[in-house]
Order: C-alpha cells, then structure tokens, then sequence
C-alpha cells in the first residue's frame, strides 16, 4: 500500500499533461546576475541557467511567445536592474520584441504588467515557468498564475534555489527547497516536467 497521497491535482481532476511549447509562453523569471554571484548566489545557478537557455533556444525555434521577468530592488541593492549585479545574465537575454517585466514582489502578476502583456501578445492559457528561485518567485508566480486561470507547466532542471535553515533551525540543503517547492507546484498549481525536453513541440 503506496503512502504516498494524491495530488490536489489528481483530487480536482485537473490536466496531469505539460503544455505544449508551440502553444505556450515562456516566462523566464529572475535570470539575473544577482544569482550568480555575491550574497545572493545559488549552488546550481549555473546548471540551472544553461538549462533556461536551452530551454530557450527550444521556444524561439518553436516560434514561442517569450516574456523576460526580473526583480528590481532598488538602487544598491543585489537586485538593482540599473546596475551589473541585476541584469539578465547573457545566456537568456532578451532579443528584440521580447517584453521585460519589472517586479517587486515574488508573483510576477502581483502590481505588473504581466497579465497586460499576455494579453497584448495574444497568448493562451499555457504558460511555460523557469528561473530564480524555485521556492519563492518560481512557487508564487505559479500560485500567480494559476490564481488567474493561467495552466503552467515549472521545467525543474531550469530552475535553482539556495540553502536556509529549516523550522527547527537544522540545515535544508539547496536540493531538499527545490525538489519541496516543486513537489508544492505540482500538487495543484501547475504541472512539473525535469527537463525542457519533456516539454511536447
């Protein structure tokens, strides 16, 4: 007898499918050097990021709508967007007609645009989620979306975290926050595919 639960997915009787890239938009969320060096740096932003750029690549050969997220902080700050230190690292940079979206806070839609330029560009309810971090603006952007009727679809191996204490103050591993928050996606907000590859063209 399996104990493990069914997913409020499973319970609700929502699609367990990925979205289909052709069909979808890519938003890239918080690329940003901020995660690549300094304080705010995370163990498998590298990996991470070289997967976002594949995954990438995939979406604009399939003709993908492509939405850049970043977050500014403000002037002196790790995520100031004025600076180095907050720009979209190079892997991913946004090409001509690709839309940038300035946050504040950790869900994408929460006092943007975002929704505006969705509309503007015609898209579906299909939306295809990676980047930084996974359990904060990753998570709450998913939550976001999902809140507002949008289907995304988080490629795990596309996104990163970093390490914290845990409740009791014992050490969570950068692994354990990840694969928490992608379990917590995927129990209702969206669904989880491991690569960009398991996304269908």
């Amino acid at each position: 007898m399996s104990n493990v639960s069914s997913t409020l997915r499973q319970v609700s009787r929502l699609p367990a499918e990925p979205a289909r890239l052709s069909e979808s938009t890519l938003l890239l969320i918080d690329y940003q050097n901020t995660y690549r060096t300094g304080v705010m740096a995370l163990p498998g932003a590298d990996l991470a990021l070289a997967a976002g750029a594949r995954l990438l690549e995939r979406a604009r050969a399939a003709g993908t709508r492509v939405v850049h997220v970043v977050n500014d902080g403000g002037p002196g700050t790790p995520y100031d967007v004025r600076a180095e230190i907050g720009a979209i690292s190079p892997q991913v940079a946004p090409r001509d007609g690709e839309p940038v979206v300035v946050k504040t806070f950790p869900d994408a839609f929460h006092q943007t645009g975002l929704r505006q330029v969705l509309t503007d560009l015609d898209a579906g309810p299909d939306l295809v989620v990676a980047g930084f971090m996974t359990h904060m603006c990753v998570a709450f952007t998913a939550q976001g979306a999902f809140n507002l009727g949008y289907r995304p679809t988080v490629v795990a191996d596309a996104c990163a975290t970093r390490p914290l204490a845990g409740p009791d103050g014992a050490p969570l591993s950068a692994e354990a926050l990840h694969a928490a928050a992608l379990t917590t996606i995927g129990d209702l907000f969206g669904v989880v595919v491991p690569t960009a590859d398991a996304l269908p063209a």
